[in-house]
């Protein structure tokens, strides 16, 4: 087993699923809203919310696109990726996504 870059990652879909359709295949985008519960030094209790990009391919693009819908339960692994392009402006631009490589779907069916 490797633990060298595995995230684990519960949480609701933000969006919809975007399909990319490609010669050799295709590839599933979606957001993924992760939550953090702490106790602030006012003795409230904040709720803290990450949004992730995740990207999937192969046979999990399928699921994904099948039965993943907004809002709906998942829980995931993968690895982080990190990406850097240049937009259209010319402005060095950075990116972070999971690449998904194993999903659960969770919640009501």
């Amino acid at each position: 087993m490797s633990l060298r870059n595995k995230v684990t990652l519960i949480g609701h879909t933000g969006k919809e699923v975007e399909i990319i359709n490609f010669e050799k295949g295709k590839l599933a985008k979606v957001t993924l809203a992760t939550n953090d519960y702490y106790t602030n030094a006012a003795g409230e209790k904040v709720e803290e919310t990450q949004w992730h990009n995740l990207v999937a391919g192969g046979k999990l693009t399928d699921i994904l696109e099948k039965y993943v819908t907004k809002g709906k339960e998942i829980a995931v692994e993968g690895k982080i990726m990190y990406k850097t392009y240049d937009d259209k402006d010319g402005v060095k631009r950075y990116s972070t996504e999971i690449r998904v490589e194993e999903l659960v779907l969770l919640g009501a069916k």
